[in-house]
C-alpha cells in the first residue's frame, strides 16, 4: 500500500497517542480493583468505581485498544518490511499479551459489576505493576531495535 507510506510518521503519531490513552487505562483500572475490594458492598464508594471502571473500559480503555491495532495495522501495510525484524515479533508478542490482560480487566470488571470480588486485593495490586513492565519492554524493543 504505497500510498500509505507518505503517511506512516502521522500513523506512527496516532499509534502512540492511542498507546498512551490505553496504558493510562491498563495502569489505572487495576488500582480501581484494589480500592474496590476495600469498599463495602452496595456502599457508595463502591457504586462510584463501579461507574468509574465502566467508564474507563467504554470511553477510554476499548477505544485506545481498537485504535493502536488500526494504526498498527496501517503502519504494517506501510512498511512490510517491519515483519522481517525479529524486534517486532517480540514487540508484537508483548502487544498481544498485552491484548488479553485487557481482556481479562475488562471480564474482572463485569464480575465485579455483578457484585463479585474476583481475586484478591494482592493479586490486583501486582496487576497494576504488569501492563507497566510490558510498555517498558515494548518501548525499549521498538527504540532500541535490539534484534534487528
Amino acid at each position: 500500500m504505497d500510498f500509505l507510506l507518505p503517511h506512516y510518521d502521522v500513523l506512527k503519531a496516532l499509534h502512540i497517542i492511542a498507546v498512551i490513552f490505553w496504558m493510562a487505562g491498563m495502569l489505572y483500572l487495576p488500582r480501581l480493583f484494589v480500592y474496590h475490594h476495600t469498599a463495602q458492598p452496595g456502599g457508595e464508594l463502591e457504586a462510584a468505581l463501579l461507574t468509574q471502571e465502566k467508564n474507563l473500559n467504554r470511553i477510554i480503555m476499548g477505544p485506545a485498544l481498537v485504535a493502536v491495532w488500526l494504526f498498527a495495522v496501517l503502519m504494517i501495510a506501510a512498511n512490510p518490511a517491519l515483519f522481517s525484524q525479529g524486534w517486532f515479533h517480540a514487540k508484537l508478542a508483548f502487544v498481544i499479551a498485552l491484548s488479553g490482560i485487557h481482556g481479562f480487566y475488562a471480564a474482572s470488571a463485569r464480575r465485579f459489576a455483578a457484585g463479585e470480588r474476583p481475586r484478591s486485593e494482592k493479586f490486583w495490586r501486582i496487576m497494576n505493576e504488569v501492563p507497566a513492565i510490558a510498555v517498558i519492554i515494548i518501548v525499549l524493543l521498538a527504540i532500541l531495535k535490539p534484534f534487528a
